[in-house]
């Protein structure tokens, strides 16, 4: 009589991602009950505020040291993981892959199962057309990236030419409240924890209050 066979447990981490302080990220959150419906066990969901365009994401950088071999990395969308250049975003990815883990992205065709059981020149195949798809989902969220710059950089552009920009309006409640934890002894990622915002924030807000006051004395 044959054993049963036993079920293979399949562990994700999930990646979560926005821009700005001023966004927040109850649409993504919805990808962990996915993930779970689909049969993942959710080892870990990593939350940032922070441009995909910068490497240093320290819940990124968390997520990846976290990584365990066979793990699959979750995310919305391949701009959740990097909107770096090419050359970058493919080190990220190479990162990832050398802890032994994979990602999983909609949009993005995953052929690594297939070509796992693929042999010969059909391996070859899967695996060269898998690192096209990537390769070319890497260099859209790029592209999109650099319009969507090069379009601010001309709004603010022509704003300044018609008088009507200003700048980009203070969070003075956020300011205050990063000013006195900061003050208080909280350590910087303590401070972005419990202010609700990014330690990119916060160390912007702290240097600027440093700057002020130095300019004082």
């Amino acid at each position: 009589m044959n054993e049963p066979e036993l079920a293979v447990l399949r562990v994700a981490r999930i990646y979560l991602r926005v821009s700005t302080d001023e966004q927040d990220l109850a649409r993504q959150e919805a990808m962990v009950d996915h993930a779970k419906a689909a049969g993942y066990y959710i080892a870990g969901v990593y939350r940032e505020k922070a441009s995909g365009a910068r490497a240093d994401r320290p819940e990124l950088l968390r997520l990846v040291a976290d990584l365990q071999p066979g793990e699959v990395v979750i995310a919305e969308k391949i701009d959740r993981i990097s909107r770096l250049p090419l050359p970058e975003a493919e080190r990220l990815v190479a990162t990832i892959r050398g802890r032994g883990a994979r990602l999983s992205i909609p949009g993005v065709v995953d052929l690594s199962d297939v070509a796992a059981e693929a042999q010969g020149v059909a391996k070859i195949v899967l695996e060269s057309v898998q690192e096209m798809l990537l390769k070319l989902a890497l260099q859209i969220a790029r592209d999109d990236f650099e319009v969507r710059r090069e379009r601010q950089r001309q709004g603010i552009e022509l704003a300044r030419k018609n008088g009507k920009y200003r700048g980009r309006p203070t969070d003075s409640t956020m300011r205050e409240r990063i000013v006195t934890l900061r003050t208080g002894g909280q350590s910087i990622s303590a401070t972005a924890r419990l202010a609700g915002c990014s330690i990119s924030h916060v160390k912007r807000v702290w240097a600027e209050h440093k700057g002020t006051n130095e300019r004082r004395i």
